[in-house]
Parts: structure tokens; C-alpha cells; sequence
């Protein structure tokens, strides 16, 4: 056994190169990183190549990547037959003004595998995919209003990420509302806008719907919120979203940008959620930008423009670029129904081995997640909304710990959001995974006061 310096970022590993690119960064970008996502304490890795499970990084360090691009990389790094295709492709050209069968091809797949999916529009990321399909329930409605989830995450789009970053000193003032912009200097008009819902609470749904009902286009829901704690959706709350739009004309709308990956169908489809519009991204580029909105038909027939001007137009210089659409066709072909069977097996294994190392070391954690997602809360009991998620002070400075001690242990482990698996990834990498939690809950029994509990 090690000693227990969980201060340290490295177990001994060079940081040389990572902190000289570090100090580039800093002279031409704000805080020296290009996203606020980007761990940068005390410095971030600078990544040299991907292969497979794992990163090796500009000073040769090599290590299990459980973030995989946060979520996108389904299949790992360097997936070669995603890479022969768009090395073949390179040479033909990368974009055009013009459409070409390769937006055919993957729109087709998506719409054969998702229920709710009739017909389809490629845009550039998951953020442009939340805002159009938000645009689109406007148009169909012609509502403004949008009804979400607390603390959950839906990309930058302004009415999609008030009501995002809540606390305490929020939710405890009832005079208060939860849908406080998320960045200084938001019109203040969002916020009358926005109706902000407490996850798997029925009673607070309906309260709040139905106050706001006359003004509401759409009820944007993550199916297991992944920012708000990676949750799972109660039956009961998902039948009562469904239910209450239907009574009150408004659409619902899936935030699946991350958890499309749940399933062969999708998150919606596992959860017996009906949406009348999917927003996806991420897995369905194949390692390359790219988001959709999908529907059914006749919500989706706000962007035709057969008869002239579109109730809702929607372009992109880079949208169904022909890299992404080849990319994320190769990469959803390879995730056969089987292939997700066997992430699956391999996520239950890594969640059971995790909850079997709290229970033996009777630890105030807990795991939530499903499917290749998991997350690790400095819980007791399992969260089940935002609220129960959020971390206090000492908590997040424990599971920043947390993920330090992974990254001692050769594993890089989100801090404050999910870990996901990848085809490439192994029984033996699972294994590591659990061990090193596993020591780490050794160490907080040996050093309590040192690891702040």
C-alpha cells in the first residue's frame, strides 16, 4: 500500500510536458482551456493519442479513459473501422453545400432503431439539437414556454439551462424562483419563461405544469439525468409526464444526447417514456461533432419548406457534413443489439463490484447508473433528484479525492459527472476500476481525518 497523499495528482507520473502546454494555453486562452468541462487542477493532461480503453498522454503516461469525451466515444478510441472509413472518405471531400447519401444512410439506421424517431434533422452538437428541438415544439405549439428539470444539463441554449445551477440557498427560500439564469447578464424575460420541476416528484410536476400550462410548448426531460446525478426515472413520475402533456397540449421533449447509449432503442424506450421529440448527439457521430432532432412526422413538419418559407428554419454550414454522417453511421452499425448486451453485463458487473466495496467496508457511498453509465455519490443512500445529488462543500472535495486516487491508480474518473464504458474496454479493466475504489475506501478507513470525513 501506497501512503495516502491524496493531494497528489500523479502517483510519481511526469507532469513536464503537460505543464509546459499548460502555460501556452494560458497566454492565448481564458484560464489556459478552451471548456470550463476541462480539469485543469493544478494542470490538465495534455493528450498525445487515444487507443482503445485507454489515453496515453504528452509525458507517456497511459491510462483508462472512463470518460471517453464525456460519453461520445462508444466504441473507444481510434475505432478502426470508423477510421478506415473517414481516411477513405478525406480524399473525396469533407464538405459540401450540397446533400449527399450518407445523411440518408444514417438518418435510415436512427429511425429503423428509436420508436419515437419518424423523421429526422442533423445539426452540429447536442446544444444545437436540445435548442432546435425546443424551437420546434415553439413552432408547432406557437408557445413560448419551457418546463425542465432541476439541475439537469441540456447544453447552452438559454432556456434549456436556466433553472441548471441551483443550491441550497435557492431551493430553501420558497420566495425565491428556481429558474435563475445561469450566466451573468441573461435577460431576465428567460427566467418568466422557464418552469423548473423537481425529478420523480409526481405532486411538484403536476403543481407546476398546470400553473403554467397556457404558456408551455414542451417539457424538455433527460430520461436519467446525468449532471443532476445520474438518476433513474420512477415508472410512476415518467407515465405522469406523459400524461399531464398530453392533457395540457405540450409536447415532450427527450434529452438523449448523452443516454441515447442506454440501449439498441435508446434511454426513452427502456423507460416507457413517449417523447414527441428526441434530441440526440454524441454516440451517433462516430468521435465526430454532429446532434439530431427526430420526431414524429407531423411535429417534425415545422422544418419542411415544400411550400415555401418554413415555420421553423434550421441551416449549418457544417450540419450532415458527410465525415460525421459516415463516422456515426460506421460506429451505431457496430453497436448491435448484442454489443450493447455486452456493455451492459460489463456496467452491472463494475456497479455490483462497486456497492459490494461499500457494503464490506460500510462506507457512506453509493452508485447509481445503468447500462455502460455509472456514477459515485459520497452518499449513504442513493439520491433520488438533484437535491439529494448535491454535493456540499466537504463532499465535492471528497470526491475530487476520489478521482485523484483514480488517477494514482492509472484511471481517468469524471469528477462530478458519469463514467461510461466502451466496447473496448475489458472484464480485466473493469476489475482495475473496482479495485481502486476499493483502496480508496481502505485508505479513508485508515486516514479519516486525512481524506476530510
Amino acid at each position: 500500500m501506497f501512503h495516502p497523499d491524496l493531494s497528489r495528482t500523479g502517483r510519481g507520473y511526469p507532469r513536464s510536458r503537460s505543464e509546459h502546454f499548460f502555460k501556452r494555453g494560458r497566454r492565448v486562452f481564458p484560464t489556459g482551456i478552451t471548456r470550463v468541462t476541462v480539469d485543469h487542477e493544478p494542470s490538465p493532461l495534455y493528450i498525445s493519442r487515444g487507443e482503445g480503453a485507454y489515453l496515453l498522454d504528452v509525458d507517456g503516461n497511459r491510462l483508462l479513459d472512463l470518460n471517453n469525451n464525456f460519453t461520445t466515444l462508444i466504441h473507444g478510441h481510434g475505432f478502426l473501422p470508423v477510421a478506415d472509413a473517414v481516411a477513405d472518405l478525406l480524399h473525396r471531400g469533407t464538405c459540401f453545400s450540397n446533400p449527399t447519401e450518407h445523411e440518408i444512410t444514417l438518418a435510415e439506421l436512427l429511425i429503423e432503431r428509436i420508436p419515437a424517431v419518424e423523421h429526422i434533422r442533423f445539426v452540429n452538437s447536442g446544444t444545437e439539437a436540445v435548442m432546435f428541438a425546443i424551437k420546434a415544439a415553439r413552432a408547432f405549439t406557437c408557445r413560448p414556454g419551457v418546463a425542465r428539470i432541476e439541475g439537469a444539463y441540456h447544453g447552452a441554449y438559454d432556456w434549456a439551462e436556466t433553472g441548471q445551477a441551483l443550491s441550497p440557498a435557492i431551493w430553501s427560500d420558497p420566495q425565491r424562483s428556481s429558474a435563475i439564469p445561469a450566466y451573468r447578464g441573461m435577460p431576465p424575460s428567460v427566467g418568466e419563461e422557464v418552469t423548473v420541476i423537481r425529478f420523480n416528484d409526481v405532486a411538484d410536476l403536476e403543481r407546476r405544469i398546470a400553473s403554467a400550462a397556457p404558456a408551455l410548448a414542451c417539457i424538455l426531460i433527460d430520461p436519467m439525468p446525468s449532471r443532476a446525478g445520474l438518476i433513474a426515472p420512477e415508472p410512476s413520475f415518467l407515465a405522469a409526464v406523459g400524461a399531464i402533456a398530453k392533457q395540457y397540449g405540450i409536447l415532450v421533449v427527450a434529452d438523449e444526447v448523452l443516454n441515447l447509449r442506454q440501449s439498441y432503442a435508446g434511454a426513452s424506450a427502456r423507460y416507457g417514456l413517449q417523447p414527441d421529440l428526441i434530441a440526440a448527439g454524441k454516440i451517433i457521430g462516430g468521435g465526430f461533432p454532429v446532434g439530431a432532432i427526430g420526431g414524429r412526422e407531423e411535429v417534425m413538419r415545422v422544418f419542411a419548406s415544400d411550400s415555401g418559407k418554413p415555420l421553423l428554419p434550421q441551416g449549418g454550414t457544417f450540419s450532415a457534413n458527410p465525415v460525421s454522417m459516415v463516422a456515426g453511421r460506421v460506429a451505431m452499425e457496430a453497436m448491435t443489439e448484442g454489443a450493447f448486451d455486452s456493455l451492459e453485463r460489463l456496467g452491472n458487473s463494475i456497479r455490483a463490484g462497486l456497492r459490494n466495496e461499500i457494503e464490506r467496508h460500510d462506507a457512506a457511498f453509493s452508485v447509481t447508473g445503468a447500462a455502460s453509465l455509472f456514477r459515485i455519490h459520497p452518499k449513504a443512500k442513493e439520491p433520488k433528484d438533484f437535491r439529494e445529488a448535491y454535493l456540499e462543500r466537504e463532499e465535492a472535495d471528497l470526491m475530487a479525492r476520489l478521482s485523484r486516487h483514480f488517477l494514482d491508480c492509472g484511471i481517468l474518473l469524471p469528477n462530478g459527472a458519469a463514467a461510461c464504458l466502451s466496447t473496448a474496454m475489458t472484464k480485466a479493466d473493469g476489475d482495475a476500476v473496482i479495485a481502486a475504489f476499493a483502496e480508496f475506501l481502505s485508505i479513508l478507513e485508515a486516514n479519516p481525518t486525512e481524506a476530510g470525513i
